[in-house]
């Protein structure tokens, strides 16, 4: 399982819901400014249920975007020393993007979010224990959407689709929902290649 480093600004954000970071493939930075002499108990008691697998770090200093600088440099320390990881900066400060998008652009995987519940492998995680029905719902959206990835030939896109459901799903699941997406029509097959709905339509199946 790819290891997830969740990055949380304090000044920005006090995030609910520290619970749904308790899984062994993830690891939690709690970024702390240097002014910043209180938390709040609840969140306290949340990051000492998650063990070793969260750390606070100290602003060594005060000043503009200081926390900011200390979140890129983690970052960068950890994807130069390890492989196959995914950061998640929570915060509301858009000024993460610029960062973010430099690091897809170096095929590091990124992105911010607002709220712990938006990191897109929680979202995976509860995905892949719902009915087959809503399965298919969430990889549809995904396949069909602007400028999304289209794998063309059932080995590809069974991958494709593991990585979607963070490598939760035996491959007998993901071939349902492969045969259910053809048998809807949103994935044709012509021969050994595969054809999506909207490419054929001109349109979105809804």
């Amino acid at each position: 399982m790819r290891t997830n480093y969740v990055l949380i600004d304090l000044e920005n954000v006090i995030p609910e819901n520290l619970e749904l970071l308790a899984h062994d493939w993830i690891k939690v930075l709690l970024f702390v400014g240097k002014s910043q002499t209180k938390l709040p108990i609840s969140l306290v008691k949340a990051v000492q249920r998650l063990g070793s697998r969260a750390e606070y770090i100290e602003m060594s200093g005060v000043g503009h975007n200081a926390l900011d600088f200390h979140i890129a440099f983690y970052i960068g320390r950890i994807a130069a020393s390890e492989k196959d990881v995914f950061f998640h900066v929570v915060s509301n400060d858009t000024g993460f993007d610029p960062l973010i998008a430099h690091l897809k652009s170096l095929h590091v995987l990124a992105d911010r979010v607002a709220k712990i519940e938006e990191i897109p492998a929680l979202i995976q995680v509860k995905v892949a224990s719902q009915s087959i029905e809503e399965r298919i719902g969430f990889v549809k959206d995904r396949l069909l959407r602007p400028n999304a990835p289209r794998p063309r030939s059932r080995k590809t896109l069974a991958s494709h689709m593991s990585a979607m459901f963070n490598k939760m799903l035996p491959d007998d699941e993901i071939s349902k929902v492969i045969d259910a997406l053809v048998e809807s029509g949103h994935v044709l097959e012509d021969g050994k290649r595969l054809v999506y709905s909207d490419e054929c339509f001109g349109s979105k199946v809804k």
